[in-house]
């Protein structure tokens, strides 16, 4: 394994990643296309929220209009970030085969895309903690911003899982669709959370630790080390798996 090869297959995938301007635009419009929706809909009424992560006993009180806000910056740094990652392995599967035929190891590639991940998500998290605090005032915003890359972590890690697992492009966008929208986009809303009946369900799964570290960190003072430990474990799991897939479909005889 050597340095050189790490850095080429770095500046190969980004420069890749750039060329798709329609990509690049998504990335800009999307957050900002939800977040002027909730300034736009939602009220400012306030509401009790429960730190589920922190235990039964913590509530705190939020206008429904912040707690919106935090939870679509959350929402739509998990659906870009998945994306993404799941674009990276599936679009150069191919590229990645020849390269390995031609002397890379698979190890370097996996650390090549991992790189590459990493920049994007702490792009987009930075984005998104920025501009939603241009929206509305973060408390602790650089605590916050670390949410939003625990979550682009985690479901980076499952789209390349997903991108690893499954050849066909739609097949893949259907598995980050089926996880994302159902825990991100829907379950971990506190709006939907606080009344849920089966709440236990919603706490296994991916998203739950993020989006518990994002509302600590952007109302409260409290300590989210326990969630953002939590969230780590859930992102390397899947990174795991996925790594695991990839050295696999790359072997050469």
């Amino acid at each position: 394994m050597t340095t050189k090869k790490i850095r080429t297959g770095f500046l190969m995938i980004f420069k890749m990643l750039l060329r798709q301007k329609i990509v690049i635009t998504l990335l800009l419009i999307i957050p900002a296309f939800f977040l002027t929706v909730v300034e736009l809909t939602t009220s400012n009424r306030i509401l009790p929220f429960q730190l589920a992560s922190l235990g039964d006993e913590f509530f705190i009180n939020i206008s429904e209009k912040g707690i919106s806000f935090i939870f679509f910056a959350v929402a739509s740094s998990g659906f870009l970030v998945s994306f993404l990652a799941l674009n990276l392995i599936q679009r150069n599967n191919k590229v990645n085969r020849r390269l390995i035929i031609c002397g890379y190891h698979p190890i370097e590639l996996i650390i090549s895309i991992l790189l590459v991940l990493f920049v994007v998500i702490l792009l987009i998290a930075v984005y998104v903690g920025l501009l939603t605090n241009a929206f509305y005032n973060v408390d602790n915003l650089g605590r916050f911003i670390l949410s939003l890359i625990l979550i682009g972590f985690v479901y980076g890690s499952y789209g390349l899982a997903v991108g690893s697992l499954i050849k066909v492009e739609l097949e893949g966008i259907l598995m980050i669709v089926l996880l994302v929208n159902i825990d991100v986009g829907w379950l971990q809303n506190p709006l939907f959370y606080a009344e849920a009946q089966n709440q236990v369900l919603i706490k296994y799964l991916p998203a739950y630790f993020p989006s518990q570290t994002a509302i600590i960190t952007a109302f409260t003072d409290y300590s989210a080390v326990s969630a953002t430990v939590n969230s780590i474990l859930y992102g390397f799991l899947f990174l795991i798996i996925s790594m695991l897939i990839f050295f696999y479909k790359m072997r050469t005889k």
